[in-house]
């Protein structure tokens, strides 16, 4: 969809594409080795496919929830500037974020690998991330700095940032509505737009929230007190974060609503039926002549 409207994005919306990225990497990556490992109630491939996986979950979550945040300051700068004709995020800024976000990323995934942190089996054994209850002494630092930069600062940050647009929205709203009695069409945008924003990034806190609290119990208290069960399940909510994103834009993006429609459409066209219907309806070929009706059968197998 973003390369068949690429002429008509703006600057700012490669930040979403740059989120459904991190959220199709995610689910690309790691899910066909979850499924697997569910299928026969055990980890496959050893601690190779473990690392591999934890690695990836790590990166593609940092990837999210700071893309969520550059997100969050890049609607403010706009909803400031909303009466301003001047464009003043441009192209070049906004690669250069998304660029930030894949490497800030990869930083933090690699930090374990390096010996700050480690990675291991999850308890219910049926996927990998940071082994937190092997961190109590040497990964407390790594912990501690983790929560503090990719999980409680951007939640701060995503929180005052909406609560600005939230402000100059109503604001500009209330004078729009006094000087012309209406509502102007980017104060309608902006709304939608903010909308689909916040509800994206406070769906991504509260599905990581659990995973977080159990994370942090395992490293302050006693891990043997999380049965094995209790832990999967904030495991499992945190994952599905990927899901409801696509879910979110189609009820509340008219575009992107009709453009999977037209995708739906178009995928549909290529269906073994219909096209087996085509091509019967070329076979036949109608003409006119001499005041009669002809009909020639082409054979398709020429």
């Amino acid at each position: 969809m973003a390369v068949k409207r690429s002429s008509r994005m703006k600057p700012p919306e490669l930040l979403s594409v740059n989120l459904a990225v991190t959220d199709l990497g995610a689910a690309v990556a790691m899910y066909p080795l979850s499924v697997a490992a569910a299928w026969n109630h055990h980890w496959l491939g050893g601690d190779a496919s473990c690392l591999y996986y934890a690695l990836a979950g790590f990166f593609f979550g940092i990837a999210s929830i700071m893309n969520l945040t550059i997100m969050a300051i890049v609607r403010l700068i706009v909803s400031l500037n909303l009466q301003s004709p001047n464009q003043k995020i441009s192209w070049r800024k906004v690669k250069i974020l998304c660029l930030w976000i894949w490497l800030y990323g990869l930083i933090w995934a690699l930090f374990p690998i390096l010996g700050w942190g480690r990675y291991g089996p999850e308890p219910f054994g049926l996927s990998c991330s940071l082994a937190w209850g092997l961190m109590k002494d040497e990964g407390f630092t790594f912990v501690v700095t983790l929560f503090c930069f990719n999980l409680v600062l951007p939640s701060l940050l995503i929180l005052c940032c909406y609560f600005g647009i939230a402000i100059k929205l109503f604001f500009t709203y209330k004078r729009s509505i006094n000087n012309t009695h209406r509502v102007p069409n980017n104060v309608k945008l902006h709304r939608r737009l903010l909308v689909i924003a916040v509800l994206i990034s406070f769906g991504f806190i509260v599905c990581w929230t659990p995973y977080a609290t159990v994370s942090l119990w395992s490293i302050l208290g006693d891990s043997s007190t999380i049965p094995p069960e209790v832990s999967l399940l904030p495991c499992m909510f945190a994952k599905s974060s990927t899901v409801y994103n696509p879910l979110i834009y189609y009820i509340f993006s008219k575009s992107f609503r009709r453009e999977v429609k037209q995708l739906g459409s178009w995928c549909l066209s290529f269906s073994p039926c219909h096209v087996s219907n085509t091509l019967n309806d070329n076979t036949i070929d109608m003409s006119h002549a001499g005041g009669k009706t002809n009909v020639e059968v082409l054979s398709t197998l020429q």
